[in-house]
């Protein structure tokens, strides 16, 4: 799976991305605005020089001879403008043009560019060509402000989105963070029932409102099934006793004959795994009901001990060699439940062990690890699943991992299993 990203992170990825490539493609709309305008007010200033110029000329009291004096040395006199004799007639339209070259009134001599006014004008009778030329900011210098000033205001724009996506993140989303934490921190098993508040959004509203109708009935439809567990295991144990107490009887009667003992003896094997199914679907359903509620300080390595005490004949019967390797470790839990799950780690040990095989049991530091003989890997995903190992040539009731389980769930305890050197090793991390 790839890296996970925030949803709104997302529209603020393209947001950004369309924000750049706006501001990117304005720079030449920008460059090409700014270089009308400029050149357009340079058409004006020209025009005003030019007015001003020839006004100043036709109405200026200057002899001919000072005129012409005057006129001969006016381009060293007036750099950017120049009058000379024309042969043009004065009716020609001014002519506006842009020019690059040299620009010799700098300190190093460079290409610029001139915006340019040609105008025919009269002077004591005379026609002359009066051309103005103004230097046009340079297009480079141009580009680059602007350039400048656009990347400077997409970095405030990008800030500004980063900030705000933030705040947006904190409050808008602040609902739905708080749907997804009680969401998160949910359990079915434990009565207590989630409640989702009101918003001032109606998407989170309709969301939880689906959510809370989603939960309400599965948490009943959940008691629902647990109580028909328990009301149906209960029922069961007496009618499983009875049958079992009869075909004890039947046994033991002297008429019985071999075909009939064996008889008896096949309705035995399933009997027993039937209450056994029986017994630990009840102790199930109590687990999921949270009947055993007393907590106290159990010594793990103790109650091991007794449990292979206990089982001692049942692992002798199948030559099971046994290894054993207990530190001290006490756990705050309810004491029957730790025995239980001690005393059904070791039962699947034994029970799906070959004769002559193998048990270690150890225990150190804050793991309880037990392994057994085996020949093929189990399905990690389907080991602790109620009844997927049941066997019907056995007493099991496939229900032995699936209380583990329910126990480690309900302390938060960490349950794993793997196949390795031929071994099935479960382990529980305290």
């Amino acid at each position: 799976m790839g890296k996970l990203i925030k949803l709104l992170d997302k529209p603020l990825r393209t947001f950004t991305l369309y924000a750049l490539l706006i501001l990117a493609g304005s720079i030449p709309v920008y460059y090409a605005v700014v270089d009308y305008i400029w050149l357009k007010e340079l058409d004006e200033h020209n025009t005003i020089v030019k007015e001003k110029i020839k006004e100043s000329l036709a109405t200026a009291d200057i002899p001919a001879e000072e005129m012409a004096l005057l006129l001969q040395h006016w381009n060293t006199i007036l750099p950017g403008t120049s009058i000379l004799a024309s042969h043009q007639l004065k009716g020609r339209p001014d002519s506006i043009y842009t020019i690059d070259r040299l620009n010799r009134h700098q300190e190093k001599e460079e290409m610029d560019r001139f915006r340019g006014l040609s105008a025919i004008i009269a002077i004591d009778g005379k026609n002359y060509k009066l051309q103005i030329e103004t230097n046009v900011e340079e297009a480079s210098e141009t580009f680059a402000a602007i350039s400048i000033v656009t990347l400077s205001m997409f970095s405030l724009l990008a800030i500004g989105f980063i900030l705000l996506n933030r705040r947006l993140s904190k409050n808008v989303w602040k609902p739905f963070h708080a749907t997804l934490q009680k969401l998160s921190a949910f359990d079915l098993g434990k009565p207590n029932a989630i409640h989702f508040a009101p918003t001032n959004i109606e998407e989170f509203d309709v969301l939880n409102g689906s959510l809370q109708k989603l939960l309400d009935n599965n948490i009943a439809t959940y008691k629902q099934q647990q109580t028909f567990i328990e009301n149906a295991a209960h029922e069961l144990q007496t009618p499983l006793a009875v049958l079992q107490s009869k075909l004890e009887l039947l046994l033991q009667q002297d008429s019985a004959t071999k075909a009939t003992t064996d008889i008896i003896a096949a309705i035995e094997l399933p009997l027993q795994r039937m209450s056994r199914i029986n017994k630990n679907l009840l102790l199930l359903a109590r687990i999921d009901n949270h009947q055993f509620p007393e907590t106290e300080n159990v010594d793990l390595a103790f109650i091991v001990g007794e449990t292979l005490e206990m089982l001692d004949d049942y692992i002798d019967s199948k030559e099971i060699r046994l290894q054993q390797s207990l530190s001290t470790l006490v756990v705050k839990a309810n004491k029957t439940l730790i025995e239980i799950l001690v005393s059904n780690l070791v039962i699947n040990a034994v029970t799906h062990n070959y004769r002559q095989g193998a048990i270690d049991i150890h225990l150190s530091g804050q793991t309880l690890t037990v392994s057994n003989s085996g020949k093929k890997e189990l399905h990690s995903t389907r080991v602790f699943e109620r009844f997927a190992i049941a066997s019907t040539e056995t007493a099991s009731s496939g229900l032995g991992l699936s209380i583990v389980k329910e126990i480690c769930q309900r302390y938060h305890w960490r349950l794993g299993y793997r196949f390795s050197h031929d071994k099935h090793q479960f382990s529980i991390g305290f």
